[in-house]
């Protein structure tokens, strides 16, 4: 067994796929209304129909998850985010782990928290 997507919810798919694209690079690989997947195994899943495939509520920045980018120039990718995405919520600005790691958080246009660190 492996691993094949992770998969996101998303309030407009349309504007979630620009995001990734724009940030990460990410294309689309295949569109099933409503379920898209991206290259890398990303999926963006419609909030409705999720919603309706749970019964239940969808609650945003729940934070017990996260996706995880390594960038080797993050200083490139920050301007870059502030230039493309003014609006996004961070969860903490450039840091340094005390392992040396450059990292930040924010989340994306949904809600879900994205972590953009250099290599280990």
């Amino acid at each position: 067994m492996k691993l094949k997507n992770v998969l996101i919810v998303v309030k407009d798919i349309e504007k979630s796929k620009r995001f990734y694209h724009d940030l990460f690079g990410l294309d689309m690989v295949l569109d099933n209304e409503g379920n898209m997947i991206l290259t890398e195994g990303l999926v963006l899943q419609d909030e409705k129909i999720w919603r309706k495939f749970l019964g239940k509520e969808i609650i945003p920045k729940g934070n017990a998850c996260e996706l995880y980018f390594e960038e080797r120039d993050i200083e490139a990718f920050i301007e870059k985010l502030e230039r493309m995405y003014p609006e996004v919520t961070y969860v903490n600005r450039l840091m340094t782990h005390g392992w040396g790691q450059r990292v930040i958080r924010f989340y994306d246009l949904d809600g879900n928290l994205i972590e953009v660190g250099t290599p280990v």
